[in-house]
């Protein structure tokens, strides 16, 4: 027995032992240890498991029970495992014979460890117990019977022989669903909740005194595989042995101590063989109130019946799949269903189909076979069986019967053989593997999926199959075809059908799509409108391209939800989908010069910039996500119409102020979530004391970087007065050196504004300047060329309160004010007054300051009202550091770490055990 000084040392070595051992730490305990009467410690316990591990004589429990399994599956399997694990006698299984010559899992796994194996193929003849059997069971002399998962009928005799009885496990939450249906009643009823029970046998029909009961939700597309593997296998193989704690008389050395514990409902990790084997464990009546029985579903009643809503269609056929499968019929024959989903969007185009019973045709699409209910509604449904076994995409039932066989090459024949021997290896009651062999009326199960796959990556590790392929095409010369196929790549999805416009430009061809882009396919408006985007370097029509309208924005927003809901990506796993996202990174990389060649004529941006930082940083950005993946656990009608659609959780918008506040009004319909990057009217301030030529440099990209259409632009520069003149001279002087013209010519330093109306602007920006009093000391004017060229612009002598000092202009104007001088010495009366200024703006997404003194750098950097401060330097950015602004600016951030949460729901999840 520990001391009181000890007890501190001692919680810790158990809350370590807790953490290795992955035990559950949300259901602390107080326990009060009586040893002696002037003792008493109180020790901080995870889990009475880690006491007993901790125990003097290294040994978790003093009981073992002599036990029976009677079962069969993986599931039995598991459960055999976990018993002999701790320690367990098991003295007899007792199974199902051998099926098509392959012992159940159960038996291969007992005959292993030589314990000995009973596969009766009944207990009973004509209701009554088969006496050789009973006596073989007796012969074992087990004090348990612990039933994990059992298809036969045991005779009482059985079930009460041993000192303890037996317990069965059950999967649904008793006593509702009743019976060998249990998992599909629970998904055709739509119950919200799921679960399994452990109870003790009687004479009932899954009646006996409740044990144990655990629960889980029920997602809206959950199948009975998702619950049975989710949360029915792994958390029924555990709870077989794991059950709450209720008095449990331990020794440790000679004393005996008494330890209380109240379950309040949990089930802390002690097993439940001790626990009965103590007489301790709970029984349990089931009530009457809520309990339902239902037969076992076969295929002769899973034929669907159509006259009710679309959500118990879905039900009905969840139910069903994969085991017994709903059905229906379609052309006169039987078509089992699987995979159905709920689908809330617009009707999806296709072909139509004719369901005999249904009061409307379903629709074949790209993504399945659309279904209705009679509340309107629909389902979609992925993959359809016929009745000779073969089964298809959904999407494919037009064109199923297209596809000719194919020639194999000598390579492709002996890949086959390979494969024929790999099935034989499996199937090894099968004497030849013919081409009409069926992988599963030939005795295999999901398990054997699993290990065929796996031996034929072995082998061929370019060919990648997954375990529907298997499903798809289960006798051989069908597996074959299909395997062939994908070898040679013919699987691939049909190529993409895109008009573009092509133009030679930049010594290249460049191909432009100019459709909307909807649901993978590129398409009209859906009212054929469109509009005109105009080359800004001359005035030349690009293309016409199509205008979206409200419908398209619909369209678009059901294809992704659905997309995102029931697709491909919502189904892989992270590291996937961050190497697609490294894939496209790469496809981007290796086509920087076409895509920076179309920024370039469409968006006027010179060409070596859009291949460095349009492009480029996009390159980057989409690599830096993508490391991410698995690291964590529009303006007008179309604009607002995508901010208040239900189905858009997530808003991320750059643009002007009054757009931002638009959208903000539009989100509240349905309180989704925004990230903002607004306007800007950057300060940069520039001390005496920086380094005038680096100053200049930088306050000229600054402002002049892309034409000034550039969202962290320096809007307005505080220049001190000591150096304002030659900072001044010296700008006008390299603005006199800067190339303007074509964006595609290298050596261009200055392209045309992005379209004729933002120019028209500008020029009325400068106009206004000039009318308040600001000295236009250069620009200011249309360059006298075709384009849309603006003179780059500097004005002095800007008072605080005039328009342009306190206007964004989003273009090549560098609007300047000087600040009274400063002292050797940091003066922070003088500092804090261009400060004020600096910051006597609404806006405050970035900022800039030139100096070498570093303390001064950081204060002012401190007291910026800005989301980003660059210390001598300018338009610096990184993608993996937080970007976005304060104030009217916006809010959110669009890169590193931080972007990430803007796109992530925070959940909290509490579990008791």
């Amino acid at each position: 027995m520990i001391t009181q000084h000890e007890n501190e040392d001692f919680k810790d070595c158990i809350l370590s032992a807790a953490v290795q051992m992955q035990l559950s730490l949300n259901s602390v305990e107080l326990l009060y240890i009586y040893s002696k009467p002037s003792s008493v410690e109180i020790l901080c316990m995870a889990d009475l498991w880690v006491w007993l591990l901790l125990s003097t004589d290294g040994s978790a429990y003093q009981h073992k029970l002599k036990l029976a399994l009677i079962g069969q599956s993986i599931f039995g399997q598991e459960v055999y495992n976990k018993l002999r694990k701790e320690g367990h006698k098991v003295v007899g299984v007792f199974t199902v014979p051998d099926k098509n010559g392959q012992a159940d899992p159960l038996a291969l796994a007992a005959e292993k460890d030589g314990t000995p194996v009973f596969k009766f193929p009944r207990w009973r003849a004509k209701g009554k117990p088969i006496q050789e059997v009973v006596a073989a069971y007796k012969s074992v002399g087990a004090e348990l019977n612990v039933l994990p998962f059992c298809t036969q009928f045991i005779p009482m005799d059985v079930i009460d022989c041993p000192k303890h009885g037996s317990i069965i496990y059950h999967p649904s939450i008793l006593p509702r669903h009743r019976g060998a249906s249990a998992i599909n009643w629970t998904l055709i009823q739509g119950d919200k909740k799921a679960g399994f029970t452990i109870f003790w046998a009687d004479d009932g029909l899954d009646t006996g005194p409740i044990l144990l009961q655990r629960e889980c939700d029920v997602g809206q597309n959950d199948t009975v595989d998702d619950l049975y593997n989710r949360f029915l296998f792994p958390e029924g193989i555990k709870a077989m042995v794991c059950l709450a704690v209720l008095n449990i008389n331990i020794l440790r050395g000679k004393e005996k101590h008494l330890l209380e514990f109240e379950s309040k409902g949990n089930m802390d990790k002690v097993e439940a063989v001790h626990l009965i084997a103590d007489g301790k464990a709970p029984r349990i009546p089931q009530p009457t109130e809520g309990a339902t029985y239902e037969g076992i579903q076969k295929k002769e009643n899973a034929e669907i019946s159509w006259d009710q809503p679309a959500a118990a269609l879905h039900n009905w056929i969840r139910g069903h799949d994969k085991v017994p499968g709903a059905w229906t019929r379609i052309d006169g024959q039987v078509v089992t269903f699987y995979g159905s989903s709920l689908l809330d969007a617009s009707v999806p185009a296709g072909q139509e189909l004719a369901i005999k019973g249904a009061s409307r045709p379903g629709v074949v699409t790209k993504n399945g076979l659309v279904i209705f209910g009679n509340d309107g509604k629909m389902v979609l449904v992925r993959s359809l069986q016929f009745e000779d076994g073969k089964m298809i995409p959904a999407s494919k039932y037009f064109s199923a019967d297209e596809t000719t066989a194919l020639e194999l090459t000598e390579e492709e024949k002996k890949m086959a053989e390979d494969i024929r021997a790999i099935w034989k290896g499996i199937l090894s009651n099968v004497a030849v593997i013919e081409d009409s062999t069926d992988f599963f009326k030939s005795g295999a199960s999901s398990m054997h999926v699993v290990r065929m796959l796996e031996e034929i990556k072995q082998k061929y590790s370019g060919l990648q199959l997954q375990n529907e392929d298997v499903y798809m095409a289960t006798k051989f010369a069908d597996f074959i075809q299909m395997a062939v196929r994908k070898f040679r790549g013919e699987d691939k999805e049909e190529e993409l059908v895109i008009d573009y416009v092509s133009k030679n430009v930049n010594n290249m061809t460049v191909n432009m799509p100019y459709q909307c882009f909807i649901n993978g396919q590129f398409i009209n408006a859906d009212d054929g409108k469109t509009y005109d985007t105009i080359n800004p370097a001359d005035g030349s029509v690009i293309a016409s391209v199509s205008s979206a309208s409200l419908a398209d924005v619909d369209k678009a927003v059901a294809a992704a939800k659905e997309a995102f809901e029931n697709g491909e990506w919502g189904r892989m796993n992270a590291r996937e989908r961050g190497r697609l996202m490294y894939r496209l990174a790469d496809l981007m990389e290796e086509h920087q010069e076409e895509l920076a060649t179309i920024e370039s004529i469409d968006s006027g941006a010179v060409y070596t910039l859009a291949l460095k930082t349009h492009i480029g940083m996009s390159v980057q950005t989409f690599r830096y996500f993508a490391g991410w993946c698995d690291k964590i656990q529009a303006s007008g009608l179309v604009g607002q119409h995508l901010s208040e659609h239900p189905d858009v959780r997530k808003v991320g918008f750059t643009g002007s102020t009054p757009t931002g506040k638009q959208i903000m009004k539009s989100a509240a319909t349905n309180l989704k979530k925004v990230s903002l990057e607004l306007g800007g009217k950057s300060p940069l301030i520039i001390f005496s004391d920086c380094e005038l030529d680096r100053a200049v440099k930088m306050g000229m990209g600054a402002v002049y970087f892309n034409k000034g259409e550039n969202c962290i632009a320096a809007g307005r520069l505080f220049v001190e007065e000591s150096i304002h003149d030659e900072f001044v001279s010296k700008v006008v002087e390299e603005i006199k050196k800067m190339k303007i013209g074509d964006p595609l010519d290298r050596s261009t330093d200055h392209g045309p504004q992005n379209h004729k109306a933002h120019l028209e602007k500008l020029l009325q920006y400068c106009e206004t300047g000039v009318k308040e009093g600001a000295t236009l000391v250069y620009g200011g004017r249309q360059v006298r060329r075709p384009g849309f060229f603006m003179e780059p612009t500097v004005f002095t002598d800007v008072e605080d309160h005039m328009y342009i000092a306190q206007e964004e202009s989003f273009g090549p104007v560098m609007v300047i004010s000087k600040f009274k001088n400063g002292y050797v010495l940091l003066c922070l009366l003088d500092v804090d007054g261009v400060l004020r200024r600096a910051n006597a703006t609404e806006y405050g997404l970035a900022s800039g300051i030139f100096t070498k003194d570093i303390s001064k750098a950081l204060y002012i950097s401190e007291k910026l009202e800005a989301g980003t401060v660059f210390i001598n330097t300018y338009n610096k950015t990184d993608v993996a550091a937080p970007f976005g602004g304060f104030k009217q600016s916006g809010f959110g951030k669009d890169l590193g770490e931080e972007a990430l949460h803007e796109y992530l729901r925070t959940k909290a999840i509490t579990v008791e055990y």
